[in-house]
This record gives structure tokens, C-alpha cells and sequence, in this order.
């Protein structure tokens, strides 16, 4: 996943203890979880399986990005005034790795059967957990969380993680 310019997601304004910007991987994190869950849910008993589950990351990235920044800027706008557009276009900026964190599975669905993978989703939701795990990782890091809470933070992802998988192992998909 990239984000633009190559740093990591920041919001505006003072963090609570007041340096000029903070970290946040939440979109990173949150996309990821998101694209598991597409993954786990989907079944490959259809025509084009990978083309359809590609097409379903992308389309799912871009709908709740959309509903994000739609609640973000709904949620803060003053009574009686206007959208302010430059807030939606910064919100967009900020909530955009939600869309990227389905680059890496959408990518891994497309190489499965070259790599031997076969015709399933098992690659995609490996890498869409990994980099779940990954992002929170790296976001608590960053954030100047100890190796302990970073590896935590980690845990606590992996187990959400597998928690999806068992899911679609119980569903049979």
C-alpha cells in the first residue's frame, strides 16, 4: 500500500499531546480487515471467480471510502453552513488507504494461478490479514508505541484476522 507523497496518513491539527501531526493507520487498517471480510464472503463458483473478486475488492474499497468521507463531513459540519469542499477533498486524502489497503489482495487474487496457487482466495486473504497486522504494527510504532503495545496492537489484529478466516472455513467458501 502507498500513500501519497510516501509518508504515512496524518491528520491535521495538534495531537492531544500537542505535536503539529500525528499518525494514523486506521484507514490502512480498517481497508484491510474490509477486504478480508470481501474475501471470506465471496464464493468462487462464478464464470470469471477472479475477475469478480477483483472487481468486488475495488468496488467495496471505493463504496465505504466513500461513506466515510460522506460521515466525516456530514458528522462535523456546522448547523446551517455548507459543504465545505476543500474539508471533503482533505477528508478524501486522509481516508484513501482504506481504497489502497485492496491493492495487495486484488493483486494476489490476479497471480494465484501463475504462482500455483490455483483458483482460490487463500493468497488474498493471507495477504489481506498480513498487512492488517502489518499496518497496526507499524501505525502504533509510529505513534511512538513501545515494542510491547505495537506487538499487542499486532495480536490483537491477528486474532481479528483469523477471526474472519475461521469464518470462512466454518461457511465452507
Amino acid at each position: 500500500m502507498t500513500t501519497s507523497r510516501s509518508r504515512p496518513p496524518a491528520l491535521p491539527g495538534p495531537a492531544p499531546d500537542g505535536v503539529a501531526n500525528r499518525t494514523d493507520y486506521a484507514g490502512a487498517v480498517y481497508g484491510s480487515m474490509l477486504a478480508a471480510s470481501v474475501i471470506a464472503a465471496s464464493s468462487l463458483n462464478e464464470p470469471h471467480p477472479r475477475l469478480s473478486l477483483i472487481l468486488l475488492l475495488v468496488v467495496t474499497g471505493l463504496v465505504f471510502w466513500v461513506a466515510h468521507v460522506y460521515a466525516h463531513v456530514a458528522g462535523q459540519r456546522e448547523v446551517g453552513r455548507p459543504v465545505d469542499w476543500r474539508q471533503v477533498r482533505e477528508v478524501g486524502r486522509h481516508e484513501w488507504p482504506l481504497v489502497e489497503a485492496s491493492a495487495l489482495p486484488a493483486l494476489a487474487v490476479l497471480v494465484s494461478p501463475w504462482i500455483g496457487v490455483g483458483e482460490n482466495a487463500w493468497l488474498a486473504l493471507g495477504v489481506a490479514v498480513a498487512q492488517q497486522v502489518t499496518w497496526a504494527t507499524v501505525g502504533a510504532r509510529r505513534a511512538g508505541a513501545s515494542a510491547r503495545q505495537a506487538a499487542a496492537e499486532g495480536a490483537v489484529n491477528l486474532v481479528l484476522g483469523l477471526v474472519i478466516v475461521a469464518a470462512k472455513v466454518a461457511v465452507g467458501h
